[in-house]
């Protein structure tokens, strides 16, 4: 693997890298018998393992504020016909979406900003719809990051190297000095195809790998 001194930045995927996802059943359950519908626990989380099914192929197509809209409809509707809930999927939406909560990955504050000390520009490269930014802000971090390019604003999806070519352009940083870090095979595909290294999870042990 390369050493930082043959890097200039770092593009980092958002989910299972940085961030992961707090368990939604308890909230979601919460929401539904507030509306009159008792599901257990294990219903409520094949339900939701459903939507995320749907959603993970999809997440490009919330590019803007009626677009995102509409699939987090689509999205809540998945997520209700698996229950056999009888309720409205424009009105249950907001519940669903404010039912998601995301943490930081242990030991990602540190590495993104020894990372940072090292002298390398971050970016983080995710395959989400438009309103990352926002749950990005709630972690507390998105400071430390010079560019975030999310697959709805590339209008392409990991492995698709396009995301990888936006974020580059933004830093103004070749491929070849630049390396990713990801949980996934579309991550190490998009970035060799990209031409950048790639580098696996945890993101807490990047900075000693790269030598810092």
């Amino acid at each position: 693997m390369p050493s930082h001194r043959d890097l200039d930045a770092i593009t980092i995927d958002a989910l299972g890298t940085l961030v992961d996802l707090n368990d939604p059943t308890e909230p979601l359950g919460a929401a539904l018998r507030e509306r009159g519908v008792e599901r257990t626990t294990e219903e409520v989380r094949h339900a939701f393992a459903a939507e995320a099914a749907y959603y993970v192929p999809r997440s490009h197509e919330g590019q803007d504020a009626s677009s995102l809209a509409r699939l987090r409809r689509e999205c809540a509707r998945v997520f209700l016909v698996d229950l056999g809930a009888d309720l409205d999927p424009d009105e249950f939406a907001r519940p669903f979406v404010d039912a998601l909560s995301f943490r930081l990955v242990e030991g990602a504050r540190g590495a993104l900003d020894q990372l940072r000390a090292g002298g390398l520009a971050l970016a983080c490269v995710t395959n989400w719809d438009c309103a990352f930014p926002d749950h990005l802000d709630q972690t507390g971090v998105a400071d430390r990051f010079a560019v975030v390019v999310t697959s709805a604003e590339a209008g392409a999806q990991k492995p698709d190297p396009r995301i990888f070519a936006i974020a580059l352009k933004r830093l103004d940083v070749p491929a070849a000095r630049a390396l990713h870090i990801g949980d996934s095979d579309s991550d190490r595909e998009g970035a060799h195809a990209a031409g950048l290294a790639f580098e696996p999870v945890p993101l807490a042990t990047l900075p000693a790998r790269l030598g810092l």
